[in-house]
């Protein structure tokens, strides 16, 4: 085994993180990917209580489980977003507040900050998450965009986060931010304007998730290559496209799991990502980080697809060699 397998609990916060520990213990995970949400990290718990980070390691270690990372994706999709009900759903009520726009932003970027704070007593030094955007709904070019809009919602995300940066900076964490649709960064251009527009600072880079590559036909084990020095984290997670003339692979205003979906989430290793040129990618930039699986299949019944998902890592990822295949031919001396 090359790099220590995770779980990133995320989709699993309607379980107590004790309860999540003891199964994840079970089926032989090296540790977890903590989510900001449930009860499995609290931020504002953490910086009220001097004891709760350790708490929360005392918690691990009993199970056998080490930490590598949290998750704050929820709160920081809001930093940049054009705020609208749906946010409600996701954002801690004092977050949220009374919904006023600008007022969930700044909430939002503040939390941000007391994030790397709370990662920083933790004792972890990556913080995965979103960033939110003020251009994704201008995806599709009609009517015809403003394109120096477009340049106001880099310089916009650059204005929000560079104030947040300066805080993980201070505390020594770094944020990845998970290169997805409806993020500022969602491929290979959006990535670079992005690093660019906030100055391809050290503290801000990428959480490298490929089910959000495969469906943009984009190839990972190539972004992991051209963006080798800010993969921060990996996500194991997979997608599988079925288009077949009739489904779109706009998702057709469909919720994930509806058939007549053109893609969806699968649990790793039954979709189309290629894991195994993924891996190679991350063993020639030398990534020795955790493999953490975002487990997400709504045609699987999730306690036999992590255990699942799990197996698949251990059996694709693999150590680089040390030596070039043929040294071993070689006569000693010569």
């Amino acid at each position: 085994m090359a790099r220590p397998v995770t779980l990133f609990t995320g989709q699993w916060a309607d379980l107590p993180l004790a309860e999540l520990a003891t199964r994840c213990a079970g089926w032989g995970f090296d540790g977890l990917e903590l989510a900001c949400w449930g009860d499995h990290f609290e931020v504002d718990k953490a910086l009220a209580d001097s004891t709760y980070a350790k708490g929360r390691h005392t918690l691990l270690e009993q199970h056998g489980l080490g930490i590598w990372a949290i998750g704050a994706h929820l709160v920081g999709q809001a930093v940049c977003d054009r705020i609208d009900e749906r946010h409600r759903s996701i954002l801690p009520p004092e977050v949220y507040g009374d919904g006023e726009p600008e007022g969930v932003r700044t909430r939002a970027a503040e939390r941000m900050k007391d994030t790397a704070r709370a990662a920083a007593q933790l004792g972890v030094t990556i913080v995965n998450g979103f960033t939110g955007s003020s251009t994704w709904h201008l995806l599709y070019s009609f009517p015809p965009n403003d394109f120096g809009e477009i340049e106001r919602g880099y310089q916009d995300f650059a204005e929000r986060w560079g104030p947040i940066v300066d805080v993980f900076d201070a505390e020594g964490v770094r944020f990845g931010l998970e290169v997805h649709p409806t993020e500022i960064a969602y491929d290979f251009v959006t990535a670079r304007k992005t690093l660019d527009a906030i100055g391809d600072r050290e503290a801000f880079g990428i959480n490298l998730d490929p089910s959000h590559f495969a469906h943009q036909s984009l190839d990972t084990a190539q972004f992991a290559l051209e963006f080798a020095n800010r993969i921060y984290h990996v996500h194991v997670k997979d997608s599988r496209k079925r288009l077949d003339g009739r489904r779109s692979i706009l998702g057709s205003h469909l919720n994930f799991g509806d058939e007549a979906r053109g893609w969806d989430f699968v649990s790793p290793g039954h979709g189309d990502v290629d894991f195994e040129e993924l891996f190679r990618a991350l063993n020639r930039i030398g990534y020795q980080g955790p493999l953490s699986i975002e487990w997400e299949d709504s045609g699987m019944d999730r306690d036999w697809g992590a255990p699942d998902a799990l197996a698949f890592v251990r059996k694709t990822d693999f150590s680089p060699s040390e030596i070039a295949f043929d040294a071993a031919m070689q006569t000693p001396g010569s």
